[in-house]
């Protein structure tokens, strides 16, 4: 699967791409084990489907409109989680070249590995939950382990279902496009 595939009318690739992430997003409105979201997933789809500009806008836009339902928290905080966010965006523009589906998988491990570094690196600076020496940091990963668990498997289902679904639906409209083609 390269990025040769692409859906000959940008618009509506464009339009279907968003729905995509903001359907992912409000997922996160829904009961689900803690850090099972598709908030890295959202963020590396966006990165290789959008254009450059969007790919930054549009997920962080997404992560916002379910935070305003979810409620937010400690800006310093919120501001890793966005941070690490990014970061999910950066990694998703490398799958626009030579995209396989061991790259998309091994770049939604390392978006996982990163949320949890950066994240629980924040909560460990900036909250009084821990001792703010490295017992208290090793404390803090150590405790955040079942949330990386739940972070991780939640990347990998939800980035194999929104890369899954956006291939199947390109093949349906290459397809159409085809049929069309031979009907004409």
């Amino acid at each position: 699967m390269t990025n040769k595939s692409k859906i000959s009318n940008p618009k509506f690739h464009t339009g279907y791409t968003i729905f995509l992430i903001v359907a992912s997003a409000l997922s996160r409105l829904i009961p689900h084990p803690p850090n099972f979201t598709p908030i890295a997933s959202i963020a590396l789809f966006g990165g290789r489907e959008l254009p450059k500009k969007l790919s930054w806008f549009v997920p962080i836009c997404a992560l916002a409109l379910s935070d305003i339902f979810i409620g937010f928290y400690d800006l310093k905080i919120l501001v890793s989680v966005y941070f690490s966010f990014l970061i999910s965006v950066f990694l998703g523009r490398k799958l626009k070249q030579n995209f396989t589906l061991g790259k998309m998988l091994g770049l939604a491990t390392l978006s996982s590995a990163m949320f949890f570094i950066i994240t629980n690196f924040s909560v460990w600076k900036f909250s009084p939950m821990y001792a703010k020496t490295l017992e208290g940091l090793g404390l803090c990963y150590f405790y955040a382990l079942p949330f990386f668990r739940n972070e991780l498997t939640g990347t990998i289902f939800y980035t194999t279902i929104i890369f899954g679904t956006n291939e199947i639906i390109k093949i349906i409209l290459r397809r159409k496009n085809y049929a069309s083609k031979i009907t004409n």
